[in-house]
């Protein structure tokens, strides 16, 4: 377990803010950027990762878009192609899902 930066897992300080208002809880990257137990702060709080698991992109529902602060899957992808130069959604690429949450 290591104490890491909150931009190694959560991508801008955007993401950062949804994250400390609990509207993100977890975040889907193209590979593992933290290990389970890691921890991380957002203005003074402090997260833990609680799983790291490894996923294609056409693994994802309508609550996991929701858990990453889009209405459902549909605007999860927009939302994807909107932030990514060139990207394309390919139900077979292979993404880690990272779910975090303020230690009690």
């Amino acid at each position: 377990m290591t104490h890491i930066d909150a931009s190694e897992i959560l991508p801008n300080e955007h993401v950062q803010q949804l994250a400390a208002d609990g509207e993100v809880t977890q975040l889907h990257r193209g590979h593992a950027y933290a290990e389970e137990g890691d921890t991380f702060d957002i203005d003074g709080e402090t997260f833990e990762v609680t799983a790291i698991e490894h996923r294609t992109l056409g693994d994802l529902t309508d609550e996991d878009a929701r858990a990453e602060g889009s209405e459902d899957l549909d605007a999860y992808k927009r939302r994807l192609e909107a932030v990514h130069d060139e990207f394309e959604w390919d139900d077979d690429s292979e993404v880690v899902r990272h779910v975090f949450h303020p230690q009690e």
